[in-house]
């Protein structure tokens, strides 16, 4: 099959429109990355970073796995073991699944798409990144000086009173991390309301902006609550302050309401970006508007807002009242209706379009295969009865990483592919590029499918030893995770031949729709745009996708 890349002529050097002046030339010295205020650099020195303790949550992710490879724990202490998942629980979560989307893809496509020159504070976006790296350095001397074992939820009494390790270390990182991504979404709030295009319109903007400003709304209001939740476990653990530890007078419950008050929220910060690129990569390769389109948006801003107010299905066992456990029970399953309306709609877009399967699309339906089984899971929690089965066993690890590394990970990998000719000018090997989508897809189900047995059949998460009979679905969770690192590995083999040897490529390569597309090169000047953009016609305008079908034919 031809590619839609391969299809469009590159475009030569002397061509007036191949792009000289722009971010990645325009000066090369390591100063003026670590000072710049141009959006698009920032996101790049967001992509290395976040790289960075992506490849280092792994490696975590590596030695868990191959601990529980044996029914004894013969490879690791209990100790070593519950500091190697509670590493890579911090490492990935925090520090890769949380900004992943919104610090690199965001950064880079918020001005962009709707026509601006750059954010609304320049300097506080680079302050973002700083904040990042602060917390990231202080959760790295945590880890380097033997790491911590509380989990990465930090839960009290443990936490405060008994854990071992740089605990208050960790938890500034973690606390400096907030700030960060706080930071970040306020910037993005203010530069949608304020600095779109003439003629954008709110029902014009891409999908991919609403996903971003709901997600911008769940980090300015959900954000604050966690770091104040762990600076007050870090000044308990500290001060001896009697506010969580019942050993002083405290409510250890009291911490996972406020944690989890965040926590659940933190769930749709890092699938709701992913859903927003879904929704572009779908309507580029079926050429056709998404269908639905303001339901989809609305759908966004209805997670932010109810997903506020779940939190309270991760505390059946806690004790709490039966009537308050009824009414968490009916918001969970309610919020699962606007994910519903999202997939139904992916799925009436995709009808009779002229669909064609480049990476970037791979990757979409890798997505919407293990969103539908880690969201049809999520629906097993809210039942009373059966969570209380389920509750704390692999099931629940399963169904976490079905949504989180299959969905949000799945979706920031379609994005880079989609958008890599728009932030760096080159073409990949498509070849290769769809060969890394389909090992990622098989390896991650190989990973985590045997998973939701061995929760079924009652083996609790966080166990380094576990009865022999469940050996042989960890032996295939192990397989899987090795198939699943050559899935990761692929993409960057194809990121980096392209960067050494790459052609270039023409300013819309795939043909899309949108400013960053229509009216930007590739790679965009250090400006964005020529001049600031009029928007006139409604977003995803594409021909009309059966006559495509005929004309093809």
């Amino acid at each position: 099959m031809e590619t839609t890349m391969e299809t469009n002529a590159a475009m030569p050097a002397e061509s007036p429109l191949y792009n000289k002046r722009n971010y990645l030339n325009n000066g090369y010295s390591l100063r003026s990355w670590f000072l710049t205020v141009d959006h698009k650099r920032i996101a790049l020195i967001y992509l290395a970073s976040i790289t960075f303790f992506f490849i280092l949550g792994g490696f975590f992710a590596m030695l868990v796995r191959l601990e529980l490879l044996t029914p004894k724990g013969d490879f690791m202490t209990s100790d070593g073991y519950n500091r190697a998942f509670t590493m890579h629980g911090i490492m990935m979560i925090f520090f890769f699944l949380i900004p992943s989307i919104p610090a690199v893809l965001g950064n880079f496509l918020v001005p962009l798409q709707i026509g601006a020159k750059d954010l609304a504070f320049p300097k506080i976006n680079l302050l973002s990144w700083y904040m990042y790296i602060g917390g990231g350095a202080l959760a790295l001397f945590a880890m380097i000086n033997g790491g911590i074992d509380t989990t990465w939820r930090f839960y009290t009494p443990y936490s405060t009173g008994h854990a071992s390790g740089y605990v208050v270390t960790t938890i500034l990182g973690l606390f400096l991390m907030g700030f960060s991504s706080i930071f970040t979404g306020l910037n993005f709030i203010v530069t949608i309301h304020k600095m779109r295009a003439p003629g954008l319109t709110w029902f014009r903007l891409p999908l991919f902006i609403w996903a971003m400003y709901a997600t911008s709304l769940i980090q300015i209001l959900g954000t604050p609550v966690v770091a104040i939740t762990l600076s007050l476990a870090a000044v308990e653990k500290g001060l001896k302050i009697g506010i969580f530890d019942p050993a002083y007078g405290g409510d250890p419950i009291l911490f996972q309401h406020l944690f989890w008050f965040y926590s659940h929220p933190a769930v749709y910060i890092m699938i709701l970006p992913a859903m927003g690129i879904i929704s572009e990569v779908i309507s580029c390769f079926s050429r056709k508007v998404v269908f639905g389109y303001s339901f989809v948006a609305i759908s966004s801003m209805m997670i932010a807002v109810i997903g506020f107010f779940v939190w309270g299905h991760h505390m059946f066992l806690t004790g709490q009242s039966q009537f308050a456990g009824l009414i968490f029970a009916a918001l969970s399953f309610l919020v699962a209706i606007p994910s519903a309306v999202k997939t139904f709609n992916w799925t009436a877009t995709l009808y009779k379009g002229s669909i064609s399967f480049e990476a970037p699309m791979l990757y979409v339906f890798g997505f919407l295969g293990v969103f539908l089984i880690g969201g049809l899971t999520g629906l097993f929690f809210p039942a009373l009865g059966l969570d209380r089965h389920l509750h704390d066993t692999y099931f629940v690890v399963a169904h976490f990483h079905y949504i989180m590394v299959g969905g949000a990970i799945m979706g920031y990998m379609a994005g880079l592919h989609f958008w890599w000719p728009k932030m760096f000018g080159k073409k990949y090997p498509e070849g290769l590029a769809q060969a890394g989508a389909v090992a990622t897809f098989i390896g991650f189900n190989l990973t985590f499918f045997p998973q939701f047995i061995l929760g079924y059949m009652g083996m609790p998460r966080h166990y380094h030893e576990y009865v022999p009979e469940f050996q042989f679905l960890h032996i295939l969770s192990t397989a899987g995770a090795s198939v699943l690192a050559i899935g990761y590995l692929i993409p960057a083999i194809c990121f980096g031949w392209s960067l050494l040897f790459g052609e270039p490529t023409g300013p819309n390569p795939w043909n899309a729709k949108g400013l960053e597309w229509e009216k930007s090169l590739s790679p965009p000047p250090t400006e964005n745009f020529s001049e600031i953009p009029v928007v006139t016609e409604e977003a995803y305008n594409y021909p009309d996708a059966e006559a495509t079908v005929v004309t093809r034919s």
